[in-house]
């Protein structure tokens, strides 16, 4: 087992040396055709994307449905609290009312005897009305104690199928989200096999940026960006956590894009960059970073609200230009930086450009 881990370690490195050797070899035509064959990969992340979006819009739903059902349910075992607390004394009252009507059917002889000894016809009637509201009061009594009762064995019967459908829901919920992480692991492991497929193209974008660095070069939108490069011995921005709550991870990744944000047009929308990468599983810092690169952060931007050089497009405020730019990043470009992602950007001068994300993405 031990030889077999080895040879595949030598057999990745190898094909990684090899790699980085024929590229710096290679022509432009056969650097276009690597970066076609990325461009391939990075539409099947798109596919693996599209699905992550489905499951979390599923798994929301069915959350949504289970804490409906559980605040139903919550309110019919309140209520049957309350019956059962009723019931003793409704039993009781119905019990002394059934009593005093059968004494009343049994002494019917006496009352006969009453009613004939009234002395006039108005004590007649009084005697006949006060009985009527004693039988009256003693029938409500039974009534009271029967619907009572049936009303606490239809709510519990209620109860009982809201709690079957919420256990249903809840058990859907639970495979949307497994299906959500599931794609998530494998979208990583693309985002992985892609990043090991380019390295060489990377490290050669670097090596073309550093020999330019602190110039200027022409960006998407127009503008000229500053040269930058990554912290020295990096050719990726390095894989997001995603095991963690949603709200763990806006309150993470909010914060830190608002301290790099801080003082630009964009700043005080880290939450907003954060909630939309939850939402299309983009790298958080992807939006942000490339919003540096074209316009120094929403200063200089080429359409209103339009910091990313993005399509001709102008929005009306910057949260909608933010969910709008994260989605494309989601279904265009897997999700995050790639050097096949710089040629599709920024095919001009991919190279300065993918150093200059990397390295702001690596400041955030």
């Amino acid at each position: 087992m031990l030889g077999t881990r080895t040879n595949r370690t030598l057999g990745a490195a190898t094909l990684a040396c090899t790699a980085a050797l024929a590229l710096a070899l290679c022509p432009l035509g056969t650097r276009a055709a690597l970066a076609d064959a990325e461009a391939d990969h990075a539409d099947e992340l798109q596919e693996v994307q599209g699905r992550i979006n489905e499951s979390n819009v599923d798994y929301e739903e069915a959350v949504a449905r289970v804490e409906e059902l559980q605040a139903q349910i919550d309110a019919n075992e309140a209520r049957i609290a309350e019956l059962e607390q009723e019931l003793p004394a409704q039993r009781e009252e119905a019990a002394a009312s059934m009593r005093s009507l059968y004494r009343m059917q049994q002494s019917s002889g006496g009352l006969v005897e009453l009613l004939l000894s009234a002395d006039n016809f108005n004590e007649l009637l009084t005697t006949i009305q006060y009985l009527d509201v004693i039988q009256s009061h003693n029938a409500s009594a039974v009534s009271d104690l029967v619907a009572a009762s049936e009303e606490l064995e239809q709510t519990r019967s209620a109860l009982e199928l809201q709690m079957q459908e919420a256990e249903a829901e809840r058990d859907r919920a639970a495979e949307a989200l497994a299906a959500a992480t599931a794609a998530r692991q494998e979208l990583q492991a693309r985002i992985e096999a892609q990043a090991a497929a380019e390295a060489a193209e990377r490290q050669a974008a670097i090596e073309a940026a550093k020999a330019e660095e602190g110039q200027t070069f022409v960006t998407e939108s127009g503008n000229e960006a500053e040269v930058e490069t990554p912290s020295e011995g990096s050719t990726g921005a390095g894989s997001i956590d995603w095991n963690m709550s949603k709200e763990e991870f806006v309150s993470s990744w909010g914060a830190r894009i608002d301290a790099y944000l801080a003082g630009s047009p964009l700043a005080g929308y880290g939450t907003t960059f954060a909630e939309a990468a939850w939402e299309y599983s983009v790298d958080p810092r992807f939006s942000p970073a490339i919003s540096m690169v074209e316009s120094s952060q929403g200063r200089y931007c080429y359409r209103p609200h339009n910091a990313w050089g993005w399509g001709g497009i102008s929005w009306s405020s910057w949260e909608e230009a933010i969910w709008a730019h994260t989605a494309g990043l989601a279904s265009g470009y897997g999700g995050t930086l790639t050097y096949a992602g710089a040629l599709k950007y920024c095919p001009p001068n991919a190279d300065n450009w993918y150093a200059s994300v990397l390295a702001n993405m690596q400041r955030i």
